[in-house]
């Protein structure tokens, strides 16, 4: 009986606990506001920068797209950036710079960027600042959930999704879309 109890409660706590990492955060950022500033190391193809990039450096360039992520190696965030990689001529197009934020190192992002052949900066978040300002970082799980920010000309948040998914090609259209409305 104890053990059928016991049984029962760590039942419960796994469904609450699930439930509630695949839920968003109450997030406070909203459409039409200023992105959040920030500065972080990153890794290509070629190079590991450790000076790194500063959001507001590169605001009016282009429209900027933030892709945030769990872990690099991983099957779903390979399939995010390599959709990215595969889909770049057309995002450039659209006038969009891709910028990849997870928790893992630069010397992880660089290697992952030579293997995956990815044209676009891999930013390392180690620390989760980043990923708490966009409300994208899990503290349960010690990893960004995968979200999507678009960043217009003007520094402020033009398209966001919360729960980013790569089952189907309905958020990269969504994406496209956002990023269309902003040409």
């Amino acid at each position: 009986m104890i053990l059928k109890n016991i049984f029962m409660i760590c039942l419960l706590v796994t469904i609450h606990t699930t439930n509630s990492f695949s839920s968003a955060p109450d997030d406070h950022l909203a459409i039409g506001e200023p992105a959040p500033d920030f500065s972080l190391p990153y890794a290509t193809i070629n190079e590991i920068v450790w000076d790194g990039i500063t959001l507001s450096d590169i605001i009016g360039e282009s429209n900027i797209v933030l892709a945030f992520y769990p872990a690099n190696w991983s099957s779903g965030c390979t399939q995010q950036l390599c959709n990215f990689r595969d889909n770049f001529s057309l995002l450039q197009e659209l006038d969009a710079t891709i910028l990849a934020i997870s928790g893992d190192y630069v010397f992880s992002h660089h290697e992952w960027a030579k293997q995956q052949n990815f044209p676009f900066k891999l930013l390392s978040d180690h620390h989760h600042e980043v990923g708490k300002l966009y409300d994208s970082y899990m503290a349960e799980r010690g990893f960004n959930r995968r979200t999507v920010f678009v960043i217009d000309q003007k520094g402020r948040i033009a398209y966001k999704n919360m729960n980013y998914s790569v089952s189907d090609e309905s958020d990269f259209y969504a994406l496209k879309e956002a990023l269309r409305q902003l040409l």
